[in-house]
């Protein structure tokens, strides 16, 4: 959906407005509940709105973006977040900051919905979403060294969110506008692709979010009372933290598909767990940056390649919304889940209780990985029940550049038929010779080799 080949940078930005709002959920909920008076719960309930509100948008444009274009719902959503946010900075009272943050979550949901879609229809999807990942880290991570010098309340996070929403708004010129009915009647078109696989990682990312963010929703509060770290010390761990993920979203947009999706995923996601019960029983200031640093530089790898695993089901980018609405829809959930478990149970069991989930979800989201194309594949590889290599399926189908026919689809098996014709044909030349076959014969045969 970008405006020209090759352009990703549009995506990036408005992705980056998108997504920032729940990287900064921790500062977000941390200074609500610490000077709006608020409880832990009743801040995480707050931030919870914001992404639910998040999530609707999604939910409300998944299938929409092709027709609507992208540059008119990303202005859009970038014009609610500005304002949205910036309503939320400059109110007093909870009522009021609590529908500045419901609009500029809608927004900021807009402007994700936009991106995701874009993202599913370029030829390489977990490229693009790991430059989207790496942008959002380095920015969350510059405002996590400031924010704690300047003060500001609660108003500074929002006013932070909403400016970055201002300056992607140029990036929205270079993306694509509605199209006519004839630029979008595609042969692409009807219910959505791999239905069952879809829904389980929808389902799968939806519990997986819930788990990551019920952590970094009260992880400030973690540093904070059960570590005894300063507002300061917690923002320069956040800091190195998100550095140590841009590293690991270069790392995974270096290995791109080279051990497919279903290795990094599993395994990363085992690795996370064990983060998250390490980074909610810390006590000091060494427990406490080791598991948000290696926490953090892992989530972003996993997410990565799920956000990755969901564009390359429905090229249309219809599942890459929906699966990524279910997991705003457990973002949402997490600092609310968070706030009450911690409260109920400790911090400790707190991260026994999502550790555990994690490890739950990790077998269906990784067996989806190696049923949809798990596997390395790249250009010119050959699929292990297949014998026509990736770039010829996609060609000989009319596909889009990167897409691959389901093993077992119709498709392949046109795609399978042709392939066997065109060796049939060059056998049959091979065996008549050079003078073997008439003129006619050979004129069909190169006819039919096309």
């Amino acid at each position: 959906m970008s405006s020209r080949p090759g352009a990703a940078w549009p995506l990036v930005a408005v992705f980056t407005a998108g997504y920032l709002a729940s990287y900064l959920l921790p500062t977000v909920v941390g200074r609500l509940s610490a000077h709006l008076g608020l409880s832990p719960a009743q801040a995480g309930l707050v931030g919870s709105a914001l992404l639910l509100s998040s999530a609707g948008a999604g939910f409300a444009l998944a299938g929409r973006v092709e027709r609507l274009g992208a540059r008119t719902p990303a202005r859009a959503g970038l014009i609610l977040a500005a304002v949205g946010y910036n309503c939320a900075a400059l109110a007093g009272s909870v009522p009021l900051v609590v529908l500045g943050v419901m609009v500029g979550g809608f927004g900021s949901g807009t402007a994700t919905a936009v991106a995701a879609s874009g993202i599913a229809a370029r030829r390489d999807p977990h490229r693009t979403s790991s430059l989207g990942l790496l942008t959002v880290s380095a920015t969350a991570g510059v405002l996590y060294l400031t924010i704690p010098h300047l003060g500001g309340g609660h108003r500074l996070p929002f006013a932070a969110i909403a400016l970055v929403a201002l300056l992607v708004w140029p990036a929205t010129a270079r993306l694509d506008g509605a199209r006519t009915a004839e630029e979008t009647s595609s042969p692409i078109t009807g219910r959505l692709p791999h239905r069952r696989s879809g829904l389980v990682l929808a389902g799968g990312m939806l519990v997986w979010s819930m788990a990551q963010n019920a952590l970094w929703g009260v992880s400030s509060r973690i540093g904070l009372d059960q570590a005894g770290l300063s507002e300061v010390t917690v923002g320069a761990v956040f800091a190195a933290a998100l550095g140590a993920g841009l590293l690991g979203v270069t790392g995974a947009g270096l290995l791109g598909a080279r051990l497919g999706r279903a290795v990094p995923i599993g395994l990363g996601t085992v690795v996370i767990a064990a983060s998250i019960v390490l980074s909610s029983s810390a006590r000091d200031l060494g427990s406490f940056a080791t598991g948000e640093i290696m926490w953090n530089t892992v989530y972003p790898v996993v997410l990565s390649y799920l956000i990755g695993l969901a564009a390359s089901l429905d090229i249309r980018g219809r599942w890459a919304v929906l699966a990524g609405s279910a997991s705003s829809v457990g973002v949402a959930c997490g600092p609310l889940l968070g706030s009450v478990l911690s409260e109920e149970a400790g911090y400790p069991a707190m991260g026994l209780i999502l550790g555990a989930a994690t490890l739950l979800v990790a077998a269906p989201v990784t067996a989806v990985a190696l049923h949809t194309g798990g596997r390395p594949l790249v250009p010119g590889s050959v699929r292990r029940r297949g014998g026509a290599p990736a770039a010829l399926l996609a060609a000989t189908t009319g596909g889009l550049s990167g897409a691959v026919p389901k093993l077992g689809s119709p498709e392949q098996a046109v795609t399978e038929l042709r392939v066997r014709r065109r060796r049939l044909v060059r056998s049959a030349i091979r065996t008549a010779g050079p003078d073997g076959g008439s003129g006619q014969s050979n004129a069909y045969a190169s006819t039919s080799a096309r």
